[in-house]
């Protein structure tokens, strides 16, 4: 099972963009997933993440701006960001701390990330 992320980009600042990620495979279920982002020089920071419950928790730097939803029939969740700032800039990553698959039950999985950039 991979993680695959889509929808980064370039943007304007004050624009918006919706970030997606696809768990490939067959997978039975997924406990919480979330976003991370990382820019240079600092550590790889939790943005958002949602339980498999639908409830969710968010960066106060993004609380009000960004939305984290997920569809469980497609194993997907999406990230909507709006009112972007150049330090909203950075490398997206999805990640789930547990995967069940029929084989195995993964944990700690990351996507290969996408890049944001928030031009002022």
């Amino acid at each position: 099972v991979q993680l695959v992320e889509s929808g980064g980009g370039l943007v304007q600042a004050g624009g918006s963009l919706r970030l997606s990620c696809a768990a490939s495979g067959t997978v039975f279920s997924i406990n919480v997933l979330g976003w991370y982002r990382q820019t240079p020089g600092k550590q790889r920071e939790q943005v958002a993440d949602i339980t498999k419950g639908g409830s969710t928790n968010y960066a106060d730097s993004v609380k009000g701006r960004f939305t984290i939803s997920r569809d469980g029939a497609k194993n997907t969740v999406y990230l909507q960001m709006n009112s972007l700032r150049p330090e909203d800039t950075g490398v997206y990553y999805c990640h789930a701390d547990q995967v069940r698959t029929p084989l195995r039950t993964m944990r700690d999985v990351w996507g290969q990330g996408t890049q944001v950039t928030v031009s002022s």
